[in-house]
């Protein structure tokens, strides 16, 4: 029995070392020092329905979201990232936005698909952006809730739509499979050693709310 349980451990082992969900954290954790750890994830459900794997039947962000451990547990320690990844090799990849760490604002595709457009239209240089089948999240430098506070202070109005991840936030990284499907990079990474570049969170944020306001909302329930 012991040498049975042996094999099954070392099967484990080689599973996860092989997880595209563990390379991915380990990059984000020692490479670019980004502070990430494993979400709640999904479980099957009735039929081909995969549903959260949290207590909530109606939670709004299926799969997506922390749980356990909690988002104050993310870490760039890879013994840490690697016990995770090693037992659980398809947990989401979150990303807890702030402090040092990058942040986001997030919109619905449609209107991301635009703003990105227009972006490539007028030269602007942009960072990572994240993508899944809802909704687009440009990722940014990190910026304080005054500086966002006195940015969208300037605009007329905010759409509900458009969404900020922020200090003690969080956004789920590729490749993450959540409940609306598969997470991936729109704009992938780009850099030369070190940290991917990050634009100014000023840069973006006017464009934002332009390509926000004529999207429809798309529902509360899409938190990320």
């Amino acid at each position: 029995m012991r040498e049975i349980l042996g094999r099954r451990r070392k099967f484990s082992l080689r599973r996860g070392a092989r997880s595209p969900l563990l390379r991915a954290a380990l990059t984000c954790a020692t490479e670019w020092q980004w502070p990430v750890l494993p979400g709640i994830g999904l479980q099957p459900g009735g039929g081909r329905l995969r549903v959260c794997g949290c207590p909530d039947p109606d939670c709004a962000v299926p799969g997506g979201h922390p749980f356990d451990p909690p988002l104050l547990a993310a870490t760039t320690d890879p013994r840490m990232v690697r016990w995770w990844w090693t037992n659980r090799p398809t947990a989401p990849l979150l990303l807890a936005t702030g402090g040092q760490a990058p942040c986001a604002l997030s919109l619905p595709a449609v209107a991301g698909a635009r703003a990105l457009a227009a972006f490539d239209r007028a030269g602007v240089r942009l960072g990572p952006v994240v993508a899944t089948p809802t909704r687009w999240s440009l990722m940014v430098a990190p910026y304080s809730l005054e500086e966002l506070g006195e940015l969208l202070h300037q605009q007329d109005w905010v759409p509900s739509s458009l969404r900020f991840h922020g200090e003690g936030g969080y956004l789920v990284l590729p490749p993450s499979q959540t409940g609306p499907g598969r997470v991936r990079w729109e704009r992938a990474p780009l850099r030369r050693g070190g940290r991917p570049w990050l634009p100014e969170v000023s840069t973006v944020v006017e464009a934002l709310v332009e390509a926000s306001s004529s999207a429809p909302d798309g529902g509360s329930r899409l938190a990320y």
